[in-house]
C-alpha cells in the first residue's frame, strides 16, 4: 500500500505520513457507476482517491439531481471533510463516473493528523478551497450561462476528467446530471454538431473542439 500511496500522494504528505496513513486505511475498489456515498449517510471514513474518477451530485426535493464536480487522482471531497469535521451526515451523493480504487481513512484520524501534520492541516484546507471555488463556478455556470453553454462546458470537463474525447453517455444521463430534460440535450447536442464542436455517434459523444 505504501507505494500506492507514494505515487498519488507522496509530493504532498512527508514519509512519517504516508507511513500513518498505510497502516490505519483501508483499500477500497469501485466500479464505474457504483454509488459510493448516499446522501443521508452517517460518514465514518474519509476518502482519499488513488486513481479513477468520482461525480460528486446534489438532490433537490423531487429527486432531482445536479452535478457539482469531479474528484481526480490525488482529491478528496471537501463535503465529505465537512461532514467528518461536523460529525453530519452527508448531504452529497458520490458515484463513481470510472472503474478505480481509494483510501478510507478513519474520521478521527483526520482532526488528529490536523494538528499533527503540518501537510495534511495544508491538504485540508487546499481541498476546500477547490471544492470551493469548483462549487462557485457550477453557480456561476447556472445563473450566466445559456443551456448551450453549459452543455458545451459539461461535455468538456468530462472530457479532461476521463482523459478522451469520448463521452460515453445517454442523452438520459446528460439531462439528468443538468437538470434538464433529455428532449433540450438532443436538441442542444444536434445544435453543437452542426457548429461543429461535436460529433454525435451512435453510442457516443465525440468532443471536436476543447
Amino acid at each position: 500500500m505504501i507505494e500506492i500511496l507514494k505515487q498519488a500522494y507522496g509530493f504532498i504528505f512527508e514519509e512519517e505520513l504516508l507511513n500513518e496513513i498505510a497502516k490505519v486505511a483501508t483499500l477500497k475498489k469501485f466500479k464505474a457507476d457504483d454509488y459510493l456515498i448516499e446522501i443521508g449517510d452517517n460518514i465514518q471514513f474519509m476518502p482519499l482517491l488513488i486513481d479513477g474518477a468520482i461525480k460528486i451530485l446534489r438532490e433537490d426535493e423531487e429527486g432531482d439531481e445536479l452535478l457539482l464536480y469531479f474528484l481526480e487522482r490525488g482529491d478528496t471531497c471537501a463535503m465529505t471533510l465537512t461532514c467528518c469535521l461536523g460529525k453530519s451526515k452527508s448531504k452529497i451523493r458520490a458515484i463513481a463516473e470510472t472503474d478505480g480504487n481509494m483510501l478510507m481513512i478513519p474520521i478521527e484520524k483526520m482532526e488528529e493528523w490536523i494538528t499533527q501534520y503540518k501537510s495534511w492541516r495544508n491538504f485540508v484546507f487546499e481541498s476546500y478551497n477547490i471544492r470551493l471555488n469548483e462549487m462557485l463556478e457550477a453557480i456561476d455556470t447556472l445563473a450566466f450561462m445559456n443551456l448551450d453553454e453549459r452543455l458545451f462546458k459539461y461535455l468538456s470537463d468530462k472530457a479532461k476528467v476521463l482523459g478522451t474525447t469520448d463521452i460515453v453517455n445517454t442523452h438520459q444521463q446528460i439531462a439528468n446530471e443538468m437538470h434538464t430534460s433529455r428532449v433540450v440535450i438532443s436538441r442542444i447536442l444536434k445544435s453543437l454538431e452542426l457548429k461543429g464542436k461535436i460529433k454525435l455517434h451512435r453510442n457516443k459523444i465525440e468532443i471536436l473542439e476543447l
